[in-house]
């Protein structure tokens, strides 16, 4: 249910469950956190999803089971996070729930006109993973980052773009080629003066 591609130095990642909407059982967040801990070497990773949807979030039977307060979670986006190369989230569809970490934790997120982003924690009874408030208030504010975790709100793409909680709206078709574009300097270039670069753009942040 996870799908990886290798081309050219760049990982593709593709989430592909879309009869259950991508939502992430306990396996699959696993085998992605691994994937990401591996590609060390990669120059790009561009995470996407099959379908109409991103990820729903946790799969519910599981959720209910103790999924949702895995330390799983973490260990996916700390993965992400700690790319040397360039991590962009491709969004194909609606972002909900927990999968918004894996977003947050990229580089880049570039998403469809369709796409929806939500994330009701706090509805069903759960915390946001650690990680992803801080992250989230790092892109918004803390004021639109409450207005999403506590005041339940869903967003479309064109109100994520002006928050700055993704980077661009791109459609379907040209997704992944997008994606493709802006990995492709990285690819190109001295792989420390990449590095180098990321880490200058974290500090400043």
């Amino acid at each position: 249910m996870i799908d990886v591609s290798k081309t050219a130095d760049i990982w593709t990642v593709t989430i592909n469950r879309p009869d259950k909407a991508n939502s992430l059982t306990h396996a699959m967040l696993t085998e992605l956190a691994q994937i990401m801990e591996d590609a060390q070497n990669a120059r790009a990773v561009i995470l996407t999803g099959t379908g109409k949807v991103f990820s729903a979030g946790a799969d519910l039977d599981e959720a209910r089971a103790g999924l949702a307060k895995s330390e799983i979670w973490e260990r996916l986006s700390g993965a992400i996070a700690a790319l040397p190369g360039l991590s962009i989230a491709a969004l194909n569809g609606t972002l909900a729930g927990g999968a918004m970490g894996m977003a947050l934790a990229c580089d880049l997120r570039i998403a469809v006109p369709s796409a929806r982003f939500f994330y009701p924690v706090m509805k069903l009874g759960f915390l946001p993973q650690p990680s992803d408030p801080a992250r989230m208030s790092a892109l918004i504010g803390p004021a639109r980052t409450k207005l999403i975790l506590m005041g339940g709100q869903k967003i479309d793409a064109d109100e994520a773009l002006r928050f700055g909680l993704i980077d661009r709206i791109i459609e379907g078709d040209a997704l992944l080629d997008h994606a493709a574009e802006l990995s492709a300097l990285t690819v190109a270039a001295d792989p420390k003066i990449a590095q180098d670069i990321k880490q200058m753009c974290t500090a400043s942040s």
